[in-house]
């Protein structure tokens, strides 16, 4: 028996409400891109709009213009999405407080996540959304998933209880310490004072 392997997620579609209430959320607030629309090929009556998170991937919407957006928040029952987190450049989101505030937005306030910082608020039809930063850039030559992976072996291994940055910055020490040679006899840390 062999895998089905993923390489990554091809797209995420959701059910919408009206279609100006996705286009108003996802590009007008989140500045998505509302890159196309058809017909939803499984149901004719419902419109499909395409937009695109900033990485290529994409976020898509069932809408209807019979439906109206229901503010209560989406069930988070056994097999149901809690929230969909979205990456955010340092300088968005120290932004973010303050456009969230700007639009009379009920939101949670920063979160510190001990790897990265996050804000959670909800969507016009009750998705909860996460605005999520690292604290830190990976070593060139490896992704996000690599330094976490890394620092949860360290963090594990002295006994800590979550992430913290000096498992990130000890996780990015032995990245590149395994990945780049070195002509010194020696690596360990020192003290040229």
């Amino acid at each position: 028996m062999q895998k089905l392997q993923s390489q990554g997620v091809h797209h995420i579609t959701l059910v919408g409400a009206d279609r100006q209430t996705s286009i108003d959320f996802w590009e007008g607030m989140l500045g998505m891109p509302f890159i196309f629309e058809q017909p939803n090929l499984d149901k004719a009556s419902e419109s499909h709009l395409y937009f695109d998170p900033g990485d290529g991937r994409l976020i898509t919407v069932f809408t209807d213009e019979s439906r109206t957006p229901v503010k209560r928040r989406t069930p988070t029952d056994i097999g149901c999405v809690h929230h969909i987190a979205f990456s955010v450049s340092r300088v968005t989101f120290l932004q973010a407080v303050a456009r969230l505030d700007e639009r009379g937005i009920k939101h949670s306030g920063v979160k510190d996540r001990g790897f990265m910082d996050s804000i959670y608020f909800e969507d016009p039809l009750g998705l909860l959304i996460e605005l999520a930063s690292y604290r830190f850039e990976p070593p060139a030559g490896f992704g996000h998933a690599d330094v976490l992976m890394e620092a949860h072996k360290i963090r594990v291994a002295r006994g800590d209880y979550a992430i913290a940055e000096v498992h990130l910055a000890d996780a990015i020490q032995a990245l590149i310490e395994r990945s780049r040679q070195t002509l010194s006899e020696s690596r360990a840390a020192k003290n040229p004072y």
